[in-house]
């Protein structure tokens, strides 16, 4: 059997030329909304800064899709285009003001990409025109507002604690497939969690046997922001469904006790 370390982890996700330009951390996700799925790529690096003041109105600016899935989601077909119609519209914003890029969202068959600026001076007739003249076969939008509190980054294109636990998820499941497991057998799955007090360390440890996980191990890590390190395991499932229900429940009772839940390992099984 090999071992996979499977502590939450983060990568840039590069998915257009405007993108790659970037390096900050970009991470891709689809959700469910009210008429179907959604796809949204966000910055992820933005979220310990917003709202930034300096930035207080919200660009978006995209197009009706040609090419459109079933979904609502992009095709094949638009892809080339949509690169370059991002591309397009990120050196327009950056002509006109100083920016910040914040994220795409695709959805019923509208892309639009997400800015946060200083100044909308002229914003809504430059990009009109690039539409106009670089991409006329698309129906193009744009809307221009006050976003002072960043409402539109911190409660819609960031993802919420459910969707960011199915993320972090995906990445380690998949990275199991890779190595032949066809995840259709229980194995022991180790899971880490982190304290500020040995007292909300061993209330989570009730909770943790009640739940039938077994204590592996306690440390005190002191030079570690939350010191209090516990060490918990459990025969589970791992596809998608069986550990995000447990990875959820774990984090958000470690959260209830100002804890922080840093992540699981198991082994690949093949056979």
């Amino acid at each position: 059997m090999t071992l996979v370390k499977c502590i939450l982890f983060s990568c840039c996700l590069l998915l257009s030329i405007a993108v790659l330009a970037q390096k900050d951390h970009w991470e891709a996700y689809i959700a469910q909304y009210e008429k179907g799925a959604g796809s949204t790529l966000v910055n992820m690096s933005l979220k310990e800064k917003a709202p930034d003041k300096q930035y207080p109105f919200l660009l978006k600016a995209g197009v009706r899709l040609i090419d459109c899935t079933a979904e609502g989601l992009p095709g094949k077909d638009d892809w080339d285009a949509l690169y370059a119609i991002s591309d397009k519209i990120k050196a327009a914003v950056n002509s006109l003001t100083p920016n910040i890029q914040a994220g795409t969202f695709s959805y019923q068959c509208d892309r639009m990409d997400y800015y946060y600026v200083k100044d909308t001076a002229h914003a809504r007739a430059i990009l009109s025109s690039v539409f106009k003249t670089s991409f006329p076969k698309y129906e193009y939008k744009i809307e221009i507002r006050s976003d002072p509190s960043w409402e539109a980054y911190l409660t819609f294109l960031y993802p919420n604690e459910e969707t960011m636990e199915f993320m972090e998820n995906e990445k380690v499941v998949m990275n199991l497939k890779k190595e032949g497991d066809h995840l259709n057998k229980p194995r022991q799955v180790d899971h880490w969690l982190y304290f500020n007090t040995a007292a909300e360390r061993d209330a989570f440890v009730t909770y943790a046997l009640h739940e039938k996980f077994k204590l592996e191990g306690k440390e005190y890590k002191q030079k570690s922001k939350l010191p209090f390190q516990l060490h918990i395991s459990r025969i589970d499932k791992v596809d998608m469904d069986s550990i995000t229900a447990v990875t959820l429940a774990l984090r958000t009772k470690a959260k209830e006790l100002h804890g922080d839940y840093d992540g699981w390992e198991t082994f690949v099984v093949k056979d």
